[in-house]
C-alpha cells in the first residue's frame, strides 16, 4: 500500500484487513526522492518475498496535489511515480508480471473539469482545466504504459469528491471537513463557486469497498495481463453546495458561516460534475452511505480531534 497515511489509503488498508488480507505498508520520505526510491525498493522486495510465486497487488493511493498545486510540485510527483513503477517492474516482474495487479487513485473532478454534457462516464471525453487534472491524466497514462510493458493488470479509479473521517484538515480541499472544522472553531468558510454547483460526494468507506471489489474483479479471467481498466468511483448522486450547507445545518443545528468570495482557481472548477459509471456496474450495486450519515461521522471525528488538541 502506497499512501497508507492518507484518507483513502487508511480506508483501503482497513477494508483489505477486514477481508482477511495481509497488508504491507511503509513510510515514504516524499520530500527526499532518493530515499523514497530506496523505500519503494525495500517495500517491493518485502512484497516479493511475502507473495513468493503467488499474486501480489500494489495500491497507489498517494498524492499531495490539489487544484491549486504548482506545476513544479505536480511534476515532481509524476517523476517519482514513474521511477517507482520502474523499481516495481525490476523487482516484481522478472519473467513477467502476470501475477501482479496495480491500483491508481485518480481524480474524476480533475480529468472531467472542462468536459461537456454531464453526467460523465468512462466514455466521456476528458478535459482538464488545471495542471492538477493534466497531471492526473499523465499519471494514468504512465500506469497504463507500465501495465503493458510489465504484463501487470491495472485498475485506475477516477474518484469523485472524497470525504469522511481522517481527512487532512491542513489540506485546502474537502468542503465537508472544512465545514465540520469551521463549526467547531467558529471560523467562516470561504466558498469560491456558486451554491448551485453540483458535486458527487463519496464517503471514504464506500470508496475503499469499490477499490477492493475492483481489484477482486480485475483478476478474473476476462482481464488479461497488461490490460488497464478505468472506472469512475462515485456515489453517482449529485448534490449542490447549497444542499450540502442545508445538510450541515441540520446536523450542526445552525447554518455554517459562509463567505462568498473570488479565487483564481475558480475558473478550474466545473459547475456540473455529475458522474455515472458504466464500467463494471455490478460493483455499484451496494447502497452508498447517506450524505447526512457521512457528514455526521466526519463531524464526530473532527470533534474527537478537537478534544484531543489535534485540531
Amino acid at each position: 500500500m502506497i499512501g497508507a497515511g492518507g484518507l483513502l489509503g487508511k480506508a483501503v488498508v482497513r477494508e483489505f484487513q477486514s477481508r482477511g488480507e495481509t497488508v504491507l505498508t511503509s513510510r515514504i520520505p516524499w520530500s527526499e526522492p532518493d530515499a523514497a526510491l530506496a523505500a519503494f525498493r525495500a517495500g517491493a522486495e518485502c512484497l516479493r518475498d511475502a507473495a513468493g510465486s503467488g499474486p501480489w497487488t500494489i495500491a497507489w493511493c498517494a498524492g499531495a496535489g490539489v487544484t491549486g498545486t504548482s506545476p513544479e510540485a505536480l511534476e515532481a510527483e509524476l517523476s517519482l511515480l514513474a521511477e517507482a513503477l520502474g523499481v516495481f517492474e525490476e523487482v516484481l516482474c522478472t519473467g513477467g508480471g502476470q501475477n501482479g495487479a496495480f491500483f491508481l487513485a485518480s481524480s474524476a473532478g480533475g480529468v472531467y473539469a472542462g468536459s461537456s454534457a454531464p453526467p460523465f462516464t468512462e466514455h466521456s471525453p476528458v478535459q482538464p482545466l488545471a495542471p492538477y487534472g493534466f497531471a492526473k491524466l499523465r499519471a494514468e497514462a504512465t500506469v497504463a504504459d507500465f501495465a503493458r510493458r510489465a504484463g501487470v493488470r491495472a485498475f485506475i479509479g477516477r474518484v469523485s469528491n472524497l470525504y469522511g473521517p481522517g481527512q487532512n484538515l491542513r489540506k485546502p480541499q474537502g468542503l465537508i471537513s472544512v465545514f465540520a472544522k469551521a463549526h467547531l472553531t467558529g471560523a467562516p468558510v470561504s466558498v469560491y463557486v456558486s451554491l448551485d454547483t453540483l458535486r458527487d460526494y463519496l464517503f471514504v468507506d464506500d470508496a475503499s469497498r469499490l477499490v477492493a471489489d475492483g481489484l477482486d474483479r480485475l483478476v478474473l479471467p476476462d482481464i488479461h495481463p497488461g490490460e488497464t481498466v478505468v472506472k469512475i468511483l462515485a456515489s453517482q448522486r449529485a448534490d449542490t453546495i447549497g444542499n450540502l450547507i442545508g445538510a450541515c445545518r441540520a446536523i450542526f443545528k445552525r447554518r455554517p458561516l459562509i463567505v462568498l468570495g473570488a479565487s483564481p482557481f475558480a475558473k478550474a472548477q466545473a459547475h456540473d460534475l455529475r458522474l455515472k459509471s458504466v464500467v463494471w456496474p455490478e460493483l455499484d450495486a451496494h447502497p452508498v452511505t447517506p450524505l447526512a450519515v457521512g457528514i455526521n461521522n466526519t463531524v464526530q471525528e473532527v470533534q474527537r480531534l478537537a478534544l484531543s488538541g489535534q485540531l
